[in-house]
């Protein structure tokens, strides 16, 4: 019997950096987000030997250890150890050896919040194996403090949520890790308009996301007035975004998303650089009206809004950089699990 579960990744569509503490435990955050057809996947075998296995198939990397309730937290595979530990420091519910084996569709550093997803898809394998009476919000702030609490990775609280629940939420942070999330119903036919128009790209780069999101902390606890201004736009732009969406705008979106990349570029230094500039304006040139880096910045994929049938000159333009669009759909569900 083995026990799988999966989670999707998602875009971040408006809003993004004002899910991370102090701001939005000082001003209240909010983001606009969609999963998509990419996804994180965790298997959980029970072995009949007093063995544990962990392994990365997608990375090629296995650990294995005897039987303990805790394992070292060492720079390898630390997510996937980071879950069982918190599994059996809260519940002690595993009492036998495993194989625990992961796989995600985009790699790690990409902007896609990818360890979060895979923290959320582990903790759906061990869920569905232990029989936890856990909902959405408890896998999600669960995951939040694997991550962020017992293994100290900076970073948000949007992708827990978004991976947990799915499909198009529109999200408020506030202090003492309370989280709002608020599924918006929009109209099939502008979804597939967004999801026509909007493409994917890959910079065939991945990057540290720790150093951008340090530097944006520090600039709030400084109270840096250029970082936090940026950051209260950008928690307008995901209310502007949410507006566009529901009422069918969709002229606007390529507007809105160029409004938030001059405003992400304030918030620390690398989130932009040279060749990520390079490829924004090219991908404008060729009739994309606006767009985005996924994730913290720095690299990793970025999507451009291309009205009409300008999406085509848009990736043949984009192919010339050297990266690979991404085919993708938007998914309407969350953290799925069941036994195979």
């Amino acid at each position: 019997m083995i026990y799988r579960s999966k989670a999707p990744l998602r875009i971040g569509l408006a809003g993004g950096g004002t899910d991370v503490s102090p701001y939005s435990d000082v001003y209240g955050g909010a983001i606009l987000n969609a999963t998509i057809s990419l996804s994180a996947y965790a298997s959980i075998e029970p072995l009949d030997t007093e063995t544990i296995i962990i392994e990365a198939l997608d990375r090629k990397e296995q650990q294995q250890f005897s039987f303990a309730t805790s394992l070292p937290v060492d720079g390898k595979l630390d997510v996937l150890k980071g879950v069982y530990n918190r599994i059996q420091k809260d519940y002690g519910l595993v009492k036998t050896g495993f194989r625990l084996s992961t796989f995600v569709d985009a790699p790690a550093g990409s902007g896609l919040g990818t360890s979060s997803t895979l923290v959320v898809a582990v903790l759906g394998a061990f869920v569905e194996m232990l029989k936890l009476p856990l909902g959405d919000y408890d896998i999600a702030h669960l995951a939040y403090q694997v991550e962020r609490e017992d293994l100290q990775l900076a970073g948000g609280k949007q992708d827990q949520y978004a991976a947990t629940f799915g499909g198009v939420n529109f999200m408020e942070f506030y202090g003492d890790d309370k989280v709002i999330v608020n599924p918006l119903r929009i109209r099939p036919e502008y979804m597939h308009e967004l999801e026509n128009n909007l493409v994917l790209y890959f910079t065939a780069t991945s990057r540290e996301s720790a150093a951008i999101i340090k530097e944006q902390v520090k600039n709030v606890q400084d109270k840096n007035e250029q970082s936090i201004e940026a950051m209260h736009q950008l928690k307008e732009q995901s209310k502007m975004m949410k507006e566009a969406l529901l009422r069918g705008r969709l002229n606007e979106i390529g507007e809105i998303l160029n409004f938030g990349f001059e405003q992400k570029r304030r918030m620390a230094h690398n989130i932009s650089n040279n060749t990520i500039e390079a490829i924004y304006d090219a991908a404008k040139k060729a009739g994309a009206t606006g767009g985005k880096i996924s994730g913290a910045g720095g690299g990793g994929f970025m999507i451009f809004y291309c009205p009409g049938n300008s999406r085509y000159a848009v990736i043949e333009t984009l192919n010339s950089f050297g990266g690979a669009v991404k085919q993708y759909n938007f998914t309407r569900y969350g953290l799925t699990s069941w036994v195979g």
